[in-house]
């Protein structure tokens, strides 16, 4: 497009007399035309951008925003972690505010892959994990997807349906092939099992599989202990790679152990595999962009070939990763006391979710709505894929000043006790009117 917009000032410039210095046809030619950009085309508004604008437009002033991707307490408010305060009370004036290395802060790093892998895991102790600090969660999907391009070439990436609407974007720019297996059942509001399988059945060795460690985006729905370990073993049959995305290790459950349950099962099957690690939801440090992009080798001396070629990608996109936010984590992480305090202050805001959950789940019922609601507590995590249609979404916007993506998924955060009962009566109306 702006080749296009150039051609058109070079032409108009073309057509004046011979003998005219350079640089004023070049500013005559450029004040003829709109502009170098005039064939750029305006790109199509984020979705979830759009639910804000609309949110902040309406003037009800009982309107309730179920979009946003982002931990809200019960007074609809924003949250800064108590144990992310008193990290902050401890790092204050206490270092320089240099670039870190390419690679991020070590510690971070080191402190990151014990959290994702166990703090016992061989993967650690014989040296096998390359990792670099990334720029949270979207960071290290796209350096995986850089990497892919140079290092795993003509391998696919496979991504569930659905899935977070920015992992189809990242692989795209990064110029790796598509595919999709199926995930979620919309007749159960649960996974398809089967239709997953079958799927991951036809990929060719050597592709490589996204998973949502815990807590899917956007449907809720997770495996099983077993399902996972089903998962796992037809993945290592056929020889694929597993990049897990973990957004929300501890956000999910309450349980930081748990939550990377199915990350322990693929390792126990003995997998190499990738992956994302983010502190955005967990921590709360989403404007921190603080995060890790990790790969389990086969030796010490893989692990070195491959850092050094995630350091060099890095270079050229962003070549050093934010200070502060890694800060932030390894000193909560390194600290006994701290690492306690913020598994207290997690499990806290994952049972706010789980009893909300609880509580539309409850009303719906009590109101007599005829559609079954058990999916609300059996999904887990900030998303509850409602099941709803887009048209019974636009009625919520419409009639109730209730915003959420037209696929009807409610982020959990933005219910709370004093808007649940009106949430659970605009949501009887629109699935029985």
């Amino acid at each position: 497009m702006l080749r296009s917009g150039v051609a058109s000032l070079l032409r108009q410039a073309g057509t004046h007399k011979s003998g005219v210095h350079a640089a004023a046809i070049t500013t005559s030619a450029a004040s003829q035309s709109l502009s170098w950009f005039a064939d750029v085309p305006t790109a199509p508004k984020d979705p979830i951008l759009g639910i804000t604008e609309a949110f902040l437009a309406n003037t009800r002033p009982d309107k309730i925003n179920l979009g946003v991707g982002a931990y809200r307490d019960d007074d609809s408010k924003p949250v800064v972690l108590n144990v992310v305060r008193e990290a902050e009370a401890r790092i204050a004036g206490s270092l320089f505010m240099e670039y870190l290395p390419i690679g991020g802060l070590k510690a971070f790093n080191d402190l990151s892959i014990k959290l994702a892998f166990g703090e016992d895991a061989d993967c650690i102790k014989e040296g096998r994990v390359a990792a670099v600090q990334s720029l949270s969660g979207t960071g290290s999907c796209r350096l995986m997807a850089e990497f892919m391009a140079r290092y795993m070439p003509g391998a696919k990436i496979w991504i569930p349906k659905p899935t977070w609407s920015n992992h189809h974007n990242i692989w795209k720019d990064a110029g790796v092939k598509e595919a999709i297996y199926k995930y979620y059942k919309p007749e159960t509001r649960g996974l398809d099992q089967e239709g997953l399988l079958e799927d991951l059945s036809t990929a060719q060795p050597g592709d490589v599989v996204l998973l949502h460690a815990c807590a899917h985006n956007p449907t809720g729905v997770d495996p099983t202990v077993d399902q996972w370990q089903e998962i796992s073993k037809l993945m290592k049959e056929k020889k694929l790679f597993p990049f897990f995305d973990m957004a929300y290790q501890g956000f999910a459950s309450g349980d930081c152990t748990r939550d990377a349950q199915a990350i322990r099962t693929f390792l126990a099957d003995g997998h190499q595999l990738g992956c994302s690690q983010s502190y955005a939801k967990n921590m709360g440090l989403y404007g921190q962009r603080t995060g890790c992009f990790s790969l389990i080798t086969a030796s010490p001396q893989e692990t070195a070939s491959v850092e050094s070629q995630m350091k060099a990608i890095a270079r050229p996109m962003y070549s050093n990763p934010p200070l502060h936010g890694a800060l932030l984590v390894k000193e909560i992480l390194g600290d006994a006391a701290l690492k306690q305090q913020w598994y207290d202050e997690v499990k806290g805001m994952a049972d706010r979710i789980i009893t909300m959950r609880a509580l539309l789940r409850k009303n719906l019922e009590d109101l007599g709505n005829p559609l079954p609601w058990n999916h609300v507590t059996e999904q887990i995590g900030m998303f509850c894929f409602s099941g709803i249609s887009p048209e019974q979404v636009d009625r919520l916007a419409a009639e109730h000043a209730i915003f959420m993506t037209r696929n009807g998924r409610i982020s959990m955060a933005g219910v709370t006790t004093k808007n649940v009962d009106r949430l659970a009566q605009a949501l009887h109306q629109v699935t029985t009117a």
